[in-house]
């Protein structure tokens, strides 16, 4: 959760709690990149289809900016939403990597659409892989004062 009112923070862990079938008490800490919201990070396990229930439960609240992802696993690719209250939510598939997966038909619509004059091509891959989304978000990633750091280690 990158951003939310104080007032919707029990609605997040709520709406969580209801997705995940448990009790939920996320850590909340102000967000400086937006005064008077809060940010929370969550790490959370459940089948394949999960993010899509949490992104769904939590896209109702147009305050809220935040960000659900699920690794793959053998039966599923992964996924990303991201979410903004500007921009409302974005979907991808995500490879092994991290790497976003543009199917196809999604490819040739944005070629079609920009060799008619309607887009930009750059401006219609951008958006496939989430531009308009990452560059909102990036300033609420930020950790602040007070939050959780993970370092990740490269292994050779």
């Amino acid at each position: 959760m990158h951003s939310a009112p104080r007032a919707l923070c029990p609605h997040v862990e709520w709406a969580i709690a209801g997705v995940l079938g448990t009790r939920v008490s996320l850590d909340w800490i102000r967000q400086p990149a937006s005064p008077g919201t809060w940010r929370s990070e969550f790490s959370w396990q459940g089948q394949a289809g999960t993010a899509s229930k949490l992104a769904s439960a939590l896209r109702g609240w147009h305050l809220l900016r935040f960000e659900v992802t699920a690794e793959p696993c053998p039966t599923a690719e992964g996924e990303r939403y991201s979410c903004t209250p500007d921009l409302g939510i974005f979907h991808a598939v995500t490879g092994l990597h991290g790497d976003i997966l543009i199917p196809e038909d999604r490819l040739r619509a944005a070629l079609t659409r920009s060799q008619r004059g309607e887009s930009d091509l750059e401006a219609e891959i951008a958006k496939l892989l989430g531009k308009p989304w990452d560059d909102e978000l990036e300033p609420f990633r930020y950790a602040g004062e007070g939050a959780p750091v993970r370092w990740l280690h490269q292994v050779v």
